[in-house]
């Protein structure tokens, strides 16, 4: 390979750094006009009354939108919340009006000056008292028993049972949700923050009862989202109805404390995990129930439990699972959804029987690996999950560890040696993409797909640049934008395995079309391609800018002679990437181990996680360096799960009390350390034509697990609540 596999630097990375790139909020439009959202003082009952009377009056303020002059929607399929309807509060923060003014400024000033009054309901807002109301429970196990768990559980030599609790959390994106919103006659376009434009613009022709086609969705830089913007949320829709009444383009954008309720969260849940094996280790059972809440309108739900059904060669498997509804707002997909949290809770309780059986952690994993799928029997496509474990347990030295907790020390500091694994599924799903090759030499190619970090600007122009047989500083790469092909939304780490498949896809077809022009080329007129007419596509290659054959690489000729001779300036395709049929036969997934260090000051309760060593094997990696990047990230994530964030509930009033960055607590700079990732590469005909696997999610999943489990060994403390924050080991 000339490009895949080598370390290439952000192709966007000058525009970012420079301010050339544009964000949502920041597209200009003439004559622009500004929304601000009031929200709710209420968690749950009625609006009696809305005084906007001081609002109206206020400098600039152009119109007011309430629930008794909102458009009002009728399609409500699925629940999805719909804002400014009615009367009714369900949440707090629930939007409540729409102010529009002539500035930001105004528009905010303004919207504090609405004043209303309810009628006010008590609201049910924690889990553990909501769960034991059957009303407000919702079985979503979608998994029958493996085997006969509880008869397995009870005859086991050996017995773990503990309950685990992970707090909401929230995304906490640097660019802040915002959507800008204008009409031309009948038709919307909109710019966007959006990890999905499709979905955007399916969302807005169910609201204002108008073509897909008449709406055109724009989203080309994403500053962060990880999941919080995978679905439309309320401003979309309030934006674009405010701009077709006012017939002037309307700009919303939210506050941070807006954006901790306005566009959901990583639910609350709440696990319990029995788990039994024989003297030597071997699993015996597995019962892992959980539950998570969702709000009242809308069954959300991330299947927690389920974790450990692929994993474990453990015979016996149940994994009960409930969403329960509350007084909240709905939850959101959040980065490596209900993986992360079922294997905190998992992955704990395998290093706690681990301890009970005086069985090494990551033996008592080699011991229960599982060489085929436990739940299917399928093989696996590729599974390299074993050298991930000598591979990061050689980097880190895990040899060198001491079986007793409280056993290592630095100076006055308690050392801990923790290890987990993370799982993730190796996903693909249709795209299409479209190229278009110049006489130039130059290529553009484009989806609809979405970047909001992970790099998709410069791994699909590696990919590009790769089979069209061009240099990478020759490709331009589109994406965000309904007018190009429809791609899934960037979230569950399928973005390179389906938008990557259909550029490569893209470009057989372009080596095709120029085969084709070859063929047709009856009188002679391109040098040199007599040799390579009536050739197989398949034998053929792009390289250079040369159409040559792969078995003889001297018979080639030059594409822009090809394009030249045969009169045309550009040749353009559209491919469609599905999966193929042969993913039916096997079990598709990426797996990692994850290896972390942590000292504590026993004194102070006081954790720093000192050292972090994460082997994976995902399959092929396309660039090495923004796949670490991806990573260290994940694993920056882990850390704040496992040590800081957690969003507090006044459950008397229903309300959300940490939402803003000082009060939300996210990993700064010098909370990192070490941090070293390794992968373990995967040779993979099955997964997609390019052999790649996600990994965006996969780096998090094992991450507060090991670090718990690290604490664990450090202090002899098992903390299953999470964040273990100082006053949970003093």
């Amino acid at each position: 390979m000339k490009y895949i596999g080598k370390e290439m630097s952000r192709v966007d990375g000058f525009d970012k750094v420079t301010g050339r790139a544009k964000y949502s909020a920041e597209f200009q439009v003439k004559n622009v006009a500004y929304g601000f959202i009031v929200q709710s003082e209420i968690a749950k009952g009625t609006i009696k009354s809305i005084d906007t009377v001081r609002t109206k009056n206020a400098a600039g303020v152009i119109k007011i939108f309430t629930h008794l002059n909102s458009l009002k929607v009728e399609d409500r399929k699925g629940g999805m919340f719909r804002a400014l309807q009615t009367a009714e509060i369900k949440f707090s923060d629930q939007p409540i009006a729409l102010i529009v003014a002539e500035t930001f400024e105004q528009a905010r000033y303004a919207a504090s000056l609405v004043k209303a009054e309810y009628v006010k309901e008590d609201p049910t807002t924690k889990l553990e008292k909501a769960k034991d109301e059957e009303a407000r429970r919702v079985n979503r196990n979608g998994r029958k028993p493996r085997g006969t768990p509880q008869t397995a559980l009870d005859a086991s030599d050996a017995k773990i049972e503990a309950k685990y609790t992970i707090p909401i959390e929230h995304h906490s994106p640097m660019e802040l949700p915002s959507t800008t919103a204008f009409w031309e006659g009948n038709k919307l376009m909109m710019f966007d923050k959006s990890q999905g434009v499709y979905g955007v613009r399916r969302h807005l022709a169910s609201s204002f009862g108008i073509p897909a086609k008449d709406i055109s969705v724009v989203s080309i830089f994403v500053g962060g989202a990880f999941g919080s913007n995978l679905r439309p949320h309320q401003y979309p829709f309030l934006t674009a109805m405010a701009a077709r009444d006012l017939n002037r383009p309307v700009k919303t954008t939210l506050t941070r404390r807006q954006m901790f309720t306005g566009i959901g969260y990583r639910p609350y849940t709440w696990q319990k995990v029995k788990v039994g094996a024989s003297k030597d280790g071997e699993l015996k059972s597995i019962i892992h129930e959980s539950a998570s809440n969702t709000s009242s309108f809308e069954n959300f739900s991330e299947g927690s439990s389920d974790f450990g059904r692929q994993l474990y060669n453990c015979p016996n498997f149940d994994s009960p699972y409930n969403i329960v509804k509350t007084d909240l707002p709905t939850p959101t997909w959040m980065r490596a959804p209900g993986k992360v949290s079922g294997a905190f809770a998992l992955e704990s309780a395998i290093d706690e029987l681990a301890y009970k059986l005086k069985i090494d952690p990551l033996e008592m994993r080699r011991i229960n690996y599982a060489e085929k799928d436990p739940e299917s029997g399928k093989p696996f496509s590729s599974k390299e999950l074993m050298k991930c474990f000598d591979a990061g347990a050689k980097k880190f030295g895990w040899a060198k560890r001491k079986f007793e907790p409280r056993s290592m020390r630095d100076g006055d500091l308690l050392v801990g040696w923790g290890v987990a694994i993370g799982t993730w599924g190796a996903w693909q799903a249709p795209a299409g993409a479209t190229i278009t090759l110049n006489i130039d030499g130059t290529a553009t190619v484009g989806s609809a797909t979405a970047d909001i970090g992970p790099g998709t600007y410069t791994t699909m122009t590696i990919i590009a640049a790769e089979y069209l047989g061009l240099s990478p500083g020759k490709i331009r790469f589109e994406l965000g934008n309904t007018k190009l092909p429809q791609a899934p939304s960037q979230g569950g780490s399928v973005t390179t395995a389906s938008v990557g498949s259909a550029v490569y896809g893209a470009a057989l077809d372009i080596k095709a079309k120029l085969a084709e022009l070859i063929n047709k080329d009856t009188g002679g007129s391109i040098d040199g391609a007599l040799k390579l007419r009536n050739a197989n596509p398949e034998d053929l290659e792009l390289i250079d800018g040369m159409l040559r054959l792969k078995k003889s690489p001297s018979i080639a000729v030059s594409m822009k002679e090809i394009l030249k001779k045969s009169g045309k300036n550009e040749i353009s395709v559209t491919h469609q990437a599905k999966p193929s049929p042969i993913r039916r036969d096997y079990t598709t997934l990426a797996h990692g181990a994850q290896f972390v260090e942590v000292k504590v000051d026993a004194s102070l309760g006081k954790v720093k996680v000192t050292r972090v060593v994460e082997a994976t094997a995902c399959g092929r990696i396309i660039n090495p360096k923004t796949s670490h990047s991806q990573e260290m990230g994940g694993i920056i994530w882990g850390i704040g799960m496992a040590l800081t964030e957690g969003t507090q509930i006044d459950h008397r009033y229903g309300r959300m009390m940490t939402t803003n960055l000082a009060d939300y607590h996210v990993p700064a700079h010098a909370d990192i350390h070490s941090i070293e990732t390794d992968f373990v590469e995967e040779i993979d005909t099955v997964v997609n034509p390019l052999g790649v696997k996600g990994m965006g999610e996969l780096c998090l999943v094992g991450i507060p697990a090991a670090i718990a489990n690290a604490i664990f060994h450090a202090t002899g403390k098992r903390v299953r609540d999470l964040p273990i924050t100082p006053d949970k080991l003093i």
